[in-house]
């Protein structure tokens, strides 16, 4: 895999913007990790073809000013994360962890992850929501697809509780590449990992679809997973705003959607739609 180069943006917290705020503004501009520090919030964006003053002018647009903007390697970019990440337990049997921690006694459910480049660690609140909402799903059977999948700690949650298929997607090469070396770091999982977005869903069903994007990607593609819905399957949507549901909810209503239930931390939301 070719060496890629990472803008990495700080911008510091102030009145009236914390670091939800901060973080939504981020993705909107295609930043997808994010390390949380008391009074900044660091975002990394693969480096394309725009410039750092691109990249400080999109900023600025969208109402944030960096603090600092630097380029840097992969490598240098999980270090920084490693050096920083802790295990994350969820409810009393549930942990995301790193390979070098030390497993927890009595947990049912023992995610490990590479703490890379990619969005999906547990420790953010839509993760976290998403992972406690699979949990109480029946999932035995299902054919299931984690769209957007990171590092794949949905897909591999799901492998776990049984599903008969897994299929996880991410455009992203770099999460491409760390979901196939997670899937293969919990034993006994089996998942198809692919390269590329919702066009891939073409010809595809699912019983249970699970997107954990940001807003503007799902709206996007919300009629695309309700296509690949089988009878009435459930799709579980999160990496929004709790004042982004109404829009969220009209999208999926005109899909075909229905909404059942949905969790609320920190003003994230995730929601769980059924197929009427």
């Amino acid at each position: 895999m070719s060496s890629k180069m990472y803008f990495e943006v700080q911008v510091n917290t102030a009145p009236g913007l914390d670091h939800n705020i901060i973080i939504a503004r981020l993705a909107a501009l295609g930043f997808d990790g994010f390390i949380e520090e008391e009074d900044h919030v660091l975002a990394y964006k693969v480096k394309e073809k725009e410039e750092a003053a691109d990249i400080s002018d999109a900023l600025r647009i969208s109402g944030l000013e960096a603090a600092g903007l630097n380029l840097m390697e992969d490598q240098n970019w999980n270090e920084a994360w490693e050096s920083d990440y802790q295990p994350v337990v969820i409810g009393n049997d549930m942990v995301v962890r790193a390979p070098f921690h030390k497993p927890m006694q009595g947990i049912e459910y023992d995610i490990v992850i590479e703490p890379r480049m990619a969005f999906g660690t547990a420790h953010h609140e839509t993760t976290e929501q998403m992972l406690m909402m699979i949990h109480k799903m029946d999932i035995r059977g299902k054919k299931v697809l984690d769209m957007g999948c990171g590092t794949a700690v949905l897909a591999i949650l799901a492998g776990m509780m049984g599903a008969a298929e897994v299929l996880a997607i991410d455009n992203d090469e770099w999460a491409y590449h760390n979901s196939i070396d997670n899937i293969r770091l919990n034993k006994g999982i089996e998942a198809e990992v692919l390269h590329g977005d919702a066009g891939l869903l073409e010809n595809r069903e699912f019983d249970i679809i699970f997107a954990n994007i940001n807003r503007n990607i799902l709206l996007e593609d919300i009629p695309q997973y309700a296509g690949a819905l089988a009878g009435k399957g459930k799709l579980l949507l999160s990496g929004f705003y709790l004042e982004d549901l109404p829009v969220i909810e009209e999208k999926s209503a005109a899909s075909g959607l229905r909404l059942l239930n949905t969790s609320v931390k920190n003003n994230w939301v995730a929601a769980l739609f059924i197929r009427n």
